[in-house]
């Protein structure tokens, strides 16, 4: 439940901090007084969504702490497991700051987090039921979650939501796999035509290159063989003998004829002339092998020609690069395999939709009957409340309709709508036609009677639940929200008088105005009442502007009630 809650510069609000108990708490006061900033400040530390405008003006930022004490089993402590965060022993600390720019930061237990975490953790802990809240009776979504909470059939819904998506999953696999077969079909002259093309083409990666790297040395042969022509005839000197390794020869001749006169002066030089001529033979036999190798064949240089004119005029005649061609084959081979082997693979994909289909389709019953069979006992439970809320010539009946296959959704195969019918011997209708504002209120305050405990918030908020309403109605919606805080601690901001003597604290908020007398500006307090105060409270509800002995009595006898 909510402990504690701390406002810090949120509109007209300065410093706020307010003790919280289990039961029933009532917020009354003037209208504009500011009760919707108090809900606003709160929303603001459970997720809700911020803006610059809930600063209050000429401070830099706003600042609003809630307080939970939950138990050790509440779902927001696995939120804050999955999330890594560690929890406190004390319970859970929700804060959200706001600047004046509007925006916010979050914090859980003094860790930063996203709005969004700190979104879903207020979802666990409070509920707020807003002025216009019950205009959700009339959406058949909320029916259905109302119904599933009561239930307790969540994790069931959960599950079948999976089954949804396997079930659309194989049908949406399917469907492409025919789509695609069917335009198969209509293509097949010309896909049969272009793979056998490309088969006989039979593109290879890095073909291009490596044919463009041959032309490039084929056109470049006879200027490599004039070059090496040259080269071997400075070598060996053509015709006249005198080349290089004839020379050396010559000249190691002349030094060997004297070398044993030389006395070793030579010798060197000797040396020198022989590793030279080593040397020139080297290069003479390289030369030759370079020669040799040379590729002169005008026909070769043809053939790699064609084969790169073909790859290209191929990657041209369908808009792709040459090094796309190999996989362009294969994606065409296998649209064509799609054609010759479509029955076994689309009969595969049929069984999978078939009984992915089956699977939610059998889930999906189980999940109506036992909805069917919550319908009747949420009927009767929600009878039982009516009398007490002034309703007791009203009919209120839970409609489980099976929906056609077409209209199957995640939430399973049926439709559930709350109906009643406020008249003897009227048919049921939408409530939405059929209700009154008031009697609206006070179906979605039966309904919560009947669902506390269900959920896993541990903190109700109604604002103006009782509109509409007074006298002995009144008095009985404040008997059924003093039911209620039994199980939950609930929280009521209320114009009734009636309601508000059930509280078991009582809050009162006013507007009171701040500063010298140039520069005042209005402040909303919220301030908890004692007896007395509750009597003058409670009081002014009865008689307005001006509270008078009968109004007090009266007051005393709500009390009294109350006691």
């Amino acid at each position: 439940m909510l402990t504690h809650l701390s406002i810090r510069d949120i509109v007209l609000i300065e410093r706020l901090d307010l003790h919280m108990a289990a039961g029933l708490g009532v917020l009354t006061g003037e209208t504009g007084a500011g009760k919707s900033i108090l809900l606003d400040a709160l929303g603001l530390a459970l997720g809700r969504r911020a803006d610059a405008g809930l600063v209050r003006s000429g401070a830099a930022q706003g600042v609003v702490t809630a307080a939970f004490d939950v138990a050790p089993k509440h779902p927001a402590f696995a939120l804050l497991a999955e999330q890594g965060l560690e929890a406190a022993e004390e319970g859970i600390v929700l804060r959200r700051v706001v600047s004046g720019d509007g925006k916010s930061r979050a914090f859980v237990n003094d860790q930063a987090v996203s709005i969004g975490l700190l979104r879903r953790l207020g979802d666990t802990l409070v509920e707020i039921h807003g002025q216009n809240d019950e205009q959700g009776l009339t959406d058949s979504a909320v029916h259905r979650a109302l119904l599933d909470d009561y239930a307790g059939l969540n994790r069931d819904a959960a599950a079948l939501k999976g089954l949804y998506r396997n079930f659309r999953d194989a049908e949406t696999a399917l469907a492409e796999a025919e789509a695609a077969a069917e335009q198969a079909q209509r293509d097949e002259e010309y896909l049969r035509h272009v793979v056998a093309e490309l088969e006989t083409l039979k593109p290879l990666p890095g073909e291009e290159d490596e044919l463009a790297a041959q032309r490039s040395q084929l056109q470049a042969g006879e200027k490599l063989a004039t070059a090496m022509q040259e080269a071997e005839a400075a070598l060996l000197g053509g015709d006249k003998g005198n080349g290089v390794e004839s020379r050396l020869r010559a000249s190691l001749r002349a030094l060997e004829r004297v070398a044993d006169r030389a006395g070793g002066q030579l010798d060197e030089a000797m040396q020198a002339a022989e590793a030279a001529l080593d040397q020139a033979a080297r290069y003479a036999q390289a030369l030759d092998e370079a020669t040799r190798r040379l590729d002169l064949d005008p026909q070769r240089l043809e053939r790699v020609e064609e084969r790169l004119f073909a790859l290209r005029g191929a990657a041209r005649k369908h808009s792709v690069a040459v090094a796309a061609l190999p996989q362009l084959a294969e994606d065409f081979a296998a649209k064509l395999a799609l054609i010759d082997d479509q029955a076994a693979s689309l009969g595969k994909l049929r069984q999978a939709a078939d009984t992915a289909r089956a699977a939610f389709a059998k889930q999906a019953e189980a999940l109506s009957a036992a909805r069917r069979k919550a319908a009747a006992k949420l009927d009767k439970a929600v009878a039982a409340e009516l009398a007490p809320l002034k309703l007791g010539t009203a009919k209120f009946q839970t409609s489980v309709e099976t929906l056609p296959p077409e209209q199957w959704a995640s939430d399973g195969a049926d439709r559930v709508i709350f109906l009643a019918a406020t008249n003897p011997g009227s048919a049921p209708g939408s409530l939405a036609k059929i209700a009154s504002g008031g009697e609206l209120s006070r179906f979605m305050l039966a309904l919560r009677v009947v669902l506390a405990g269900r959920g896993d918030a541990g903190t109700l908020i109604f604002d103006e639940v009782d509109r509409g309403v007074g006298g002995a109605t009144a008095a009985a919606v404040g008997e059924r929200l003093a039911r209620l805080s039994e199980k939950v601690q609930v929280l009521v901001v209320t114009h009734s008088p009636q309601v508000a003597a059930k509280g078991e604290r009582h809050w009162r908020i006013a507007k009171r105005e701040s500063g010298p007398a140039k520069a005042r500006v209005t402040l909303t307090e919220v301030m908890p009442l004692q007896q007395d105060e509750r009597r003058e409270e409670i009081a002014r509800m009865l008689a307005g502007a001006t509270i008078t002995d009968a109004a007090r009595a009266a007051a005393d006898e709500l009390l009294l009630q109350q006691a």
